[in-house]
């Protein structure tokens, strides 16, 4: 039986976020980044997944790309959406990659519901920071949905069930 599409879209943003952190350390090009983090979960033993499935190439594919094409407007919404003194080319390089990610799903996708995209980036924030990040990624995605997607549900309200 195959996986859910929902469970290949999730491993999917995962290696997104991989291969964005990757073109950010390295300026190498998205198809580039795409073919190894692709390749790599290819090799990878199922078993070290973390239960996740393959994810879908054409997913990876459209969200790294999305994200390369639409950098400087991702990354400007994104400089309004933090708070306070911080400045995003000062996060650290894995945090940028999922805010970026983030920023494109919420502001590039709208077929996509607010409550699955931030959901899915505050996990993955989840599983690589334990702090200060996953709060930072919930406060800034609910920034950027509540000032471009003001028609749909409110965030806060999608995130927390209130």
């Amino acid at each position: 039986m195959p996986p859910p599409a929902g469970r290949r879209r999730t491993a999917a943003r995962l290696a997104a976020v991989q291969a964005l952190y990757q073109m950010d350390l390295t300026g190498a090009a998205p198809e580039i980044v795409i073919r190894d983090v692709l390749q790599a979960e290819r090799a990878q033993p199922a078993g070290e997944k973390g239960g996740l499935p393959a994810p879908d190439p054409s997913t990876v594919s459209r969200l790294v790309s999305g994200v390369a094409e639409n950098l400087e407007l991702l990354d400007r919404h994104l400089a309004t959406a933090l708070s306070g003194d911080l400045v995003l080319d000062r996060l650290e390089v894995l945090l940028r990659a999922i805010l970026r990610a983030g920023a494109y799903e919420l502001l590039l996708r709208p077929d996509i519901p607010l409550k699955v995209i931030i959901n899915e980036y505050l996990d993955l924030a989840h599983a690589f920071f334990a702090e200060r990040e996953p709060p930072l990624v919930n406060a800034v995605l609910d920034r950027l949905a509540a000032a471009r997607r003001p028609d749909d549900e409110p965030p806060s309200k999608a995130v927390n069930g209130a």
